[in-house]
């Protein structure tokens, strides 16, 4: 199956980083997700409740990293592809956390994994 579910350019308010300052202020994280999920059914059915619930996944995201409040990029995209995959039964994903401003000279910087099979 190819088919996918996307949430592009999500802005998420939570601490993260591993400098002192960084744990006392919200910064932004930047989220994309690419989500396996047979759209065949909700495409038939034209039914919301066959398909995957982007604003469900959406407060997920938001909800977890604000919890979580990760030192590392990679700690949060660890974690935040494990409690998709567990609550919406994903099998597959693709994460990309960025942190805009964290390098000067550049957008931002951040990590893109890919997690469970296709």
């Amino acid at each position: 199956m190819a088919d996918s579910v996307l949430i592009e350019g999500l802005v998420v308010e939570t601490v993260v980083g591993v400098y002192d300052w960084e744990r006392k202020v919200d910064q932004q994280l930047l989220v994309d997700l690419e989500m396996a999920w047979d759209n065949r059914i909700p495409g038939a059915s034209d039914d919301v409740n066959d398909a995957l619930d982007y604003s469900a996944v959406t407060e997920r995201v938001v909800s977890c990293l604000q919890a979580l409040r990760p030192q590392l990029l990679e700690h949060g995209a660890e974690r935040l592809a494990a409690e998709l995959q567990e609550v919406f039964g994903i099998a597959w994903l693709r994460l990309t956390l960025r942190k805009p401003g964290a390098v000067p000279a550049a957008q931002a910087v951040g990590v893109r994994i890919e997690r469970g099979a296709r």
